[in-house]
C-alpha cells in the first residue's frame, strides 16, 4: 500500500446495472424468490471516496440523506470487511450518489460492492474476488455480480452468475421521479412466479420480459406514463422505477434524452460488459 493513501483518497465509481429481463421461476422454502435475469453494466456511476484512516473507525461522512449512516451499505460493508479480516485500519467514506434511489438500477449494492472491492486493495486485505463475493451476498443479492464486475447471466437468488460477453449498446435510462419499494413489489400477488426456465438463446430471439412491469405501472401511474411516452421498446430495470430503451449508437439516444419531459430525468450511457470499478483500478495497479 502506497504511502500516499494516507493523505489522498482512493475515487472509485460504483456503476449503475440494467436487467435486460427479469424473470421469476419459483420460490425457495425460505420465502426468497428464484430468479432468471441478464445484467450489463452502465459507464454511469455514483462515485465512493475512500479516505484511509490510522485508527479503526469506520464513517461515512458524506451519503444521502434519506439514509442514516449506520444502515448504509457503504458502512456496512466496509465493518464487515474490516471483521472479516482483522483489518486495523479505519475508512471515511463519501458517497457521490448520481444513481436514483429505488430506481432499480442496482445503486446501493453497487456502492457497498465498491466498498469492499476498494477497501479490500486500500486496507491490504488479500481476499479473492470469491472470497469478497461471498462476503457481498450477506449484504444483498445483487452485490456479488458488482464485486465480479462482469455481464452475468444469473440465477438462483442473483447469486449463481455465469459471465457472458453481449453487444455493448447504448442506453436511455428514464426515472419518472417515483421511489419503488421492492418489498412491496415482491409481496404483491398478481405477481408472476412461474415463469419457465429459459437460456441465453430465447433472450437473444426477444422471448423475455420483466415480470415486474405490470406491478409496478399498476401501482405507480406516472412509470405507465414514462412508458407511454418512451414508446413499445421500453422495459423496466429491476423492480423500478427506471425504465430504458436501447439504441445502437449515442446520437439517437441523445435525441431522446434532448425531449425528456421536464417532470422526469434521465441520462445517456453506454453498457459495459466489464465493470467500470475494474477498470479504474487497473489504472492503479
Amino acid at each position: 500500500m502506497e504511502n500516499s493513501f494516507l493523505s489522498a483518497p482512493l475515487v472509485l465509481p460504483a456503476p449503475a446495472k440494467l436487467n435486460l429481463f427479469l424473470h421469476i421461476t419459483g420460490r425457495r422454502a425460505d420465502g426468497y424468490h428464484l430468479l432468471q435475469t441478464l445484467f450489463q453494466f452502465l459507464d454511469y456511476s455514483d462515485e465512493i471516496s475512500l479516505q484511509l484512516r490510522t485508527d479503526d473507525q469506520v464513517t461515512r461522512s458524506i451519503g444521502s440523506p434519506f439514509v442514516p449512516e449506520n444502515d448504509d451499505l457503504v458502512v456496512k460493508a466496509a465493518r464487515l470487511l474490516q471483521q472479516t479480516t482483522a483489518c486495523k485500519f479505519g475508512v471515511d467514506i463519501k458517497v457521490n450518489k448520481r444513481l436514483p434511489i429505488g430506481g432499480g438500477l442496482g445503486g446501493g449494492s453497487s456502492d457497498a460492492a465498491t466498498v469492499l472491492v476498494g477497501l479490500n486493495w486500500l486496507w491490504g486485505c488479500g481476499l479473492s474476488i470469491d472470497a469478497l463475493a461471498a462476503l457481498g451476498l450477506g449484504l444483498g443479492a445483487d452485490v456479488p455480480v458488482f464485486v465480479r464486475g462482469q455481464a452475468a447471466w444469473a440465477e438462483g437468488v442473483g447469486e449463481l452468475l455465469e459471465p457472458v460477453t453481449i453487444p455493448e449498446k447504448w442506453y436511455f435510462v428514464l426515472h419518472p421521479n417515483v421511489h419503488i419499494s421492492t418489498a412491496e413489489i415482491f409481496a404483491t400477488d398478481s405477481l408472476t412466479r412461474n415463469c419457465k426456465p429459459i437460456r441465453m438463446a430465447a433472450f437473444l430471439a426477444g422471448q423475455t420480459t420483466n415480470v415486474f412491469e405490470p406491478v409496478v405501472r399498476k401501482k405507480h401511474p406516472e412509470v405507465t406514463n414514462a412508458f407511454k411516452w418512451l414508446g413499445n421498446k421500453a422495459k423496466l430495470t429491476g423492480t423500478g422505477a427506471c425504465l430504458f430503451i436501447e439504441f445502437d449508437d449515442e446520437k439517437s439516444a441523445q435525441i431522446i434524452a434532448k425531449n425528456l419531459p421536464k417532470q422526469w430525468s434521465g441520462f445517456v450511457a453506454k453498457g459495459r460488459c466489464k465493470s467500470p470499478l475494474y477498470e479504474k483500478l487497473n489504472t492503479l495497479s
